[in-house]
C-alpha cells in the first residue's frame, strides 16, 4: 500500500525521505521501530505523494468517519497544561516552534498525571481499522534535547481489534511497515510485531513474518508506550527507551483511481 499526505493548508507536517537503514526488530523506540534504526531525510513542505492511498493530517479538523470518543474537558486541566498543549499543536501545524518551547511543554504534560480513561478510544477509535497518527517530534530521555522527525512516519491504532501498524513512507521509493497486536492497561500500550511489509519502487509489497506465532498478550517485557495525553488532534507518549514523542492526528482519504 502506497501513501501520500495532504494537509490542512495551515499545516506543514511532512517529509520527503532520502534513505533509511533496515531496522533490527528486537528493540523499539517511539515509532515501535528498533532503537538501532537509522533514518535520515530532508524536510519538504505540505504534499508528499507516493501512490494511491492518501493520509491527511487533521489538527484543527473534525473527522466524521469515526464515532466520537470521550474528550478531555479543557476546564479539568491546569492553565499550564492547556498552554503546553497549545504549544504542541502549534508545533504540529507549523514545524517552526523551537525545541526550547516544545521540551518544557512535554515536561509539563508528563508531570500532569492526566486521567487516561479516554485515551485508548480517542487513540484508536471504536471501529476497525482505527485511527492514524503522524509522528511530529521526538525527544531524548530526560527531555534534554529533541527534534522534528524528518520522515513521513505514521502509526495506526485499532482499539476494536487491538492491532497496531507503524509505517515509514518513502514517496516513489516505497515504504516499510510493521504490523502486530497490542494490549492496554491504564495508560500503557504494549505491543508485539508479527510481520513486516516492504515495498520498493514499482514492485509489489513483500511480506515477512517475524515468527511471533504464540497468542500471548503483550506486556511490559515487550516494547510499549506510556501515554501522557491524547485528544482528537495530538497525542504524547514515552517509549520503553525513556524518550518522549508527540504525534498529530491524520486520516486516510479515499484512494485515487
Amino acid at each position: 500500500m502506497a501513501m501520500a499526505c495532504s494537509l490542512n493548508p495551515s499545516l506543514s507536517c511532512h517529509s520527503n525521505p532520502l534513505s533509511f537503514a533496515f531496522p533490527n526488530t528486537h528493540r523499539t523506540p517511539f515509532l515501535g521501530f528498533p532503537e538501532s534504526a537509522s533514518f535520515r531525510g530532508k524536510h519538504r513542505h505540505c504534499h508528499v505523494k507516493s501512490g494511491r492511498s492518501r493520509i491527511r493530517a487533521a489538527v484543527g479538523e473534525k473527522d466524521q468517519s469515526y464515532t466520537a470518543a470521550p474528550v478531555l474537558v479543557q476546564e479539568q486541566l491546569s492553565p499550564e497544561v492547556v498552554e503546553s498543549i497549545k504549544v504542541l499543536k502549534n508545533a504540529a501545524k507549523t514545524r517552526k516552534v523551537a525545541s526550547e518551547e516544545i521540551l518544557p511543554a512535554l515536561s509539563v504534560i508528563e508531570k500532569a498525571k492526566i486521567d487516561p480513561s479516554p485515551f485508548l478510544e480517542t487513540l484508536g477509535g471504536t471501529k476497525t481499522p482505527g485511527k492514524t497518527w503522524m509522528l511530529i517530534y521526538t525527544a531524548e530521555k530526560k527531555l534534554e534535547q529533541g527534534r522534528y522527525f524528518p520522515l513521513t512516519a505514521v502509526q495506526r491504532f485499532d482499539s476494536a481489534g487491538k492491532r497496531i501498524e507503524n509505517g515509514v513512507y518513502l514517496g516513489s521509493l516505497g515504504f516499510l511497515t510493521f504490523e502486530g497486536r497490542f494490549s492496554w492497561k491504564k495508560r500503557i500500550l504494549a505491543f508485539i510485531f508479527e510481520r513486516i511489509r516492504i515495498k520498493v519502487g514499482p514492485f509489489n509489497p513483500l511480506e515477512i513474518g517475524l515468527g511471533q506465532k504464540d497468542d500471548r498478550e503483550p506486556s511490559t517485557k515487550d516494547p510499549f508506550f506510556i501515554w501522557f495525553y491524547v485528544d482528537e488532534e495530538i497525542a504524547v507518549a514515552q517509549g520503553r527507551s525513556g524518550g518522549t514523542a508527540f504525534w498529530c492526528r491524520c486520516r486516510r482519504v479515499a484512494n485515487n483511481p
